[in-house]
């Protein structure tokens, strides 16, 4: 017999319980995916009870056995047979939201949640947990739980920890007080789960079993056509001949529950897709007539010719109509289709003109670009878009009432003002996802109007001022330097802006060539924008920013803005961006004011300031370039006064006998991009070749590359290193960007069932990249033990400094050490073991082989 019941997070915690994880669970392994899953649900809950109190999301169910030991009197104890991943997900949730409470809002939040729902206070070691992990999970559990200077590391747990600190820093907006108290409430009541309880005696595991059959996986679409043609009992066959029939031939199935759920959100915005099927079928419940059913397939059938236009703009007749559909299906935007959807509609019915839909788009196409622009590329961009249609008034032209729908509220359509501002010091290079900065950059150049046109797909971005700053790029930078400044600060802060970035087609050898290299290239490239930057003499700050402001100007031609330039949003995003980047920053490490301002396109002293101010999470991790604590430092917390560096001691970062931290362990902007998810390049993936390493072409272009750029010494013992890798039994691939000839060091190729695997990724240009975000997916280093004694391993050889808290990053060493004697055989050696470990050594064999 078992006890099924719903129940809340509330119910479960709340009282003398503990639930336990059995040694035989997997240990704790949510990524970040799920929980973004499980944070876009919350979101959404939070607002669904903002119009109904009661409403709930279920979340799953929890199996639970009695525990076959007794507990003291009191402590209701239970074994978590299924859920376990569930239940402590939600506890780390609880976790950071105790903090976040505590640190912003007041101290008695800590011990209300801790008691309420995290612990046994009154009982001794190990009952005082309400949730008890696994060994292995239980440090890493505890250190949140406690609070304790470990707390968010590098492990799965403090990732998840990390994760939801930053959600809630970015969800605590100043002007509402109440926001994370209505995030809290809809966790503890309105997360709904069945519990189910078995007695003793029972089968747990069966009743798990049967509890997860899900029975024949029908699609969505699948199951629409059912329900629609069930209500059709005489006009059946006609309707799907006449209808239904060239619609599926139309559209594939995906597409079509893309219609579906299109269809839903221009009534009700909300509606998730994996929910299309329950909603359609609730809106034609009101339909009361076979001719009504017929007619709603109709409908359907028509706005499926229009979908088919905006996933394939070539047959879109007006010329105006398809440039616009076709930049923003390039841009990979899907929420705004139902917007597309409408427009089409619209004038498919008379009620707009085409010059009024490809304006209405233009406008979509300018918010996009100039939210990019200011660093906001994804703020609610979602929830914006699929709110257009619903809430844009419907007595105006679609394009007037488009704009003035963007125009208003908190949407960061920037100004011509607040676009002149961005473009000047924001990493742009940084922002969205990495097509998106190309299209705008090719954009721009289509504006030019150049009458001998390059193909400018085949361009990729290039930095004038390469990312790595050379010496004679230092001596380039020091002319302009002002009064405390260094050049690898300013560097950081120009590198990656707009002003500094073109289109180029050039071999990677120019990458870091000084100006006067790059200039004759750039003058006969046939770009427009490159011409104009040869016409300079040399390259620097003043340059990079006057061709910031110049491009700025032509995005204002290019891109008309809002309405009403109203409220400068931008400082309040910057500062939101600190604080999100200063949550993610893991124990064990540390970063500059300078990062932190090239991150958010500030200036350092104005960082200083804020945090001096200002609360914000892990301020004391924030240091000077040299790695001191600034003299200048204070908590915003009046009543301390204790020395950030002992903390930072504490948390693991090392310093030497003068004081300055291990520059190993500092978080470059590069690195706080990637954490915060700024950074939308995609980790490079070999593409699959049949005889993999044998490309000559890709080899050839590589060694180039490499010697051009690294010298003979360099390049001979990077060749070494490659011999050697193969020589294990490894494979070599080649990245096949226009520019960097990247190697992959594989030790599994694509066609292997476990699926690929490499532990480095060289680069002609003078690094190695330990992929150590990518093992995070790729069995068997998607176990954090493995990964952590591969880093720890590598941490030996000299010249390889890797701190535990870059193990989520993509950590990087210089190809240079290869030439130091002895490095590169330990480095093999440690390559060795890595090959060991991914790659099983075969069952031993017996009888003859077969003769084919």
């Amino acid at each position: 017999m078992v006890a099924a019941r719903e129940t809340t997070l509330q119910e479960l915690l709340e009282g003398s319980k503990q639930y336990q994880v059995p040694l035989y669970q997997r240990t704790y392994s949510w990524k970040v995916g799920q929980l973004q899953r499980l944070w876009d649900d919350l979101a959404k809950l939070v607002e669904d009870r903002a119009e109904t109190p009661g409403a709930t999301h279920f979340i799953g169910s929890l199996v639970l056995a009695p525990s076959p030991s007794n507990g003291p009197a009191g402590v209701a104890e239970y074994l978590i047979v299924d859920g376990q991943q569930r239940l402590t997900t939600l506890s780390i949730l609880l976790c950071a939201l105790r903090d976040h409470r505590a640190a912003t809002e007041h101290a008695e939040h800590h011990d209300r949640i801790n008691q309420q729902y995290l612990i046994n206070k009154w009982r001794p070691e190990p009952q005082r947990l309400k949730l008890l992990p696994t060994q292995a999970d239980r440090p890493a559990y505890l250190a949140c739980l406690d609070s304790s200077p470990q707390a968010g590391g590098g492990d799965p747990i403090g990732e998840a920890y990390r994760f939801f600190r930053k959600q809630l820093v970015a969800a605590d907006d100043p002007e509402d007080p109440s926001d994370i108290e209505r995030i809290e409430e809809a966790v503890i009541s309105g997360l709904a789960l069945v519990s189910v309880t078995t007695q003793r005696g029972d089968n747990a595991h069966r009743i798990f079993e049967s509890l997860n059959n899900t029975g024949l996986d029908l699609s969505q679409a699948d199951l629409l056509r059912n329900y629609l043609f069930m209500r059709l009992p005489t006009r059946g066959e006609a309707v799907y001949a006449s209808l239904w029939l060239p619609l599926q031939r139309l559209l594939p199935v995906k597409h079509l529950e893309l219609l579906f759920w299109l269809d839903l959100v221009q009534v009700e915005p909300r509606v998730k897709q994996s929910d299309t099927y329950t909603a359609q079928q609730t809106r034609l419940d009101r339909v009361q007539t076979e001719q009504g059913i017929e007619a709603e397939v109709a409908r359907l059938a028509r706005l499926g010719n229009l979908l088919k236009l905006i996933l394939e703009p070539k047959d879109e007749a007006d010329p105006g109509v398809r440039l616009r559909l076709q930049r923003l299906n390039a841009w990979g935007t899907t929420t705004v289709y139902p917007l597309l959807l409408h427009l089409l509609d619209r004038r498919a019915q008379g009620a707009a003109t085409s010059e009024q839909v490809a304006t209405a788009m233009l406008y979509v196409e300018s918010f996009f670009v100039r939210r990019l622009l200011i660093g906001r590329a994804t703020a609610n961009v979602n929830r914006i878009l699929l709110s257009v249609v619903t809430e844009m008034r419907q007595d105006q032209p679609v394009d007037e009432a488009v704009r003035q729908y963007l125009s208003t509220g908190r949407k960061y359509y920037a100004s011509d003002a607040e676009v002149r501002s961005a473009v000047e010091m924001l990493p742009f290079y940084l922002n969205g996802r990495p097509n998106q900065r190309a299209l705008v950059l090719r954009w721009l150049e289509e504006s030019y109007g150049n009458k001998e046109p390059v193909d400018l797909s085949t361009l990729t971005i290039e930095h004038v001022m390469p990312q790595s700053v050379t010496s004679h790029w230092k001596t380039a930078l020091a002319a302009d330097l002002k009064p405390g400044e260094e050049a690898r600060q300013v560097h950081a802060g120009l590198v990656h802006t707009i002003g500094n970035l073109t289109l180029t087609g050039y071999n990677a050898s120019l990458s870091n060539k000084p100006f006067e290299h790059k200039r004759p290239k750039l003058a006969t490239s046939g770009v427009s924008m490159n011409q104009e930057i040869a016409q300079r003499e040399r390259w620097g700050r003043p340059e990079i920013l006057s061709r910031a402001a110049a491009l700025a100007e032509r995005v204002a031609t290019i891109w008309p803005g809002p309405t009403d330039a109203g409220a400068d949003t931008s400082i309040g995003a910057r500062w939101s961006l600190l604080n999100q980047a200063l949550a993610e920053l893991p124990a064990g490490s540390w970063t500059t004011y300078g990062d932190l301002a090239a991150l958010i396109g500030s200036h350092a002293v104005a960082v200083g300031a804020r945090l001096g101010s200002a609360p914000a999470p892990n301020a004391h991790r924030v240091l000077q370039v040299e790695g001191t604590v600034s003299p200048n430092f204070q908590w915003t917390d009046p009543e301390r006064s204790d020395d950030p560096s002992d903390l930072l001691r504490a948390e693991g970062v090392e310093f030497d006998q003068r004081g300055r931290a291990n520059p190993a362990q500092r978080l470059t902007v590069d690195e706080l991009a990637r954490l915060v998810g700024l950074d939308g390049d995609a980790l490079p993936d070999p593409i699959p070749d049949p005889h993999p390493g044998q490309d000559p072409q890709l080899r050839d272009r590589f060694v180039e590359q490499l010697i051009d750029s690294q010298g003979h010494g360099v390049a001979k013992a990077t060749l070494q290193l490659l011999d050697r890798w193969t020589g294990l039994g490894g494979q070599l691939q080649y990245g096949t960007a226009p520019t960097v000839t990247s190697c992959f060091l594989m030790a599994r190729g694509h066609e292997d069932p476990q699926g690929s695997i490499w532990p480095l990724t060289v680069y002609p240009t003078g690094s190695v990249e330990v992929v150590f975000q990518h093992l995070r997916t790729r069995a068997p280093f998607d176990d954090a033990t493995l990964r952590e004694e591969f880093r720890a391993r590598l941490s030996t050889v000299p010249g390889i400094a890797i701190p535990a808290a870059k193990i989520e990053l993509r950590p990087s060493f210089p190809l240079e050490i290869l030439v130091e004697p002895g490095t590169l055989d330990l480095l093999v050696e440690r390559l060795e073991w890595f090959h060991s470990a991914s790659v099983p050594a075969p069952a031993a064999h017996t009888g003859s082989p077969g003769v084919s």
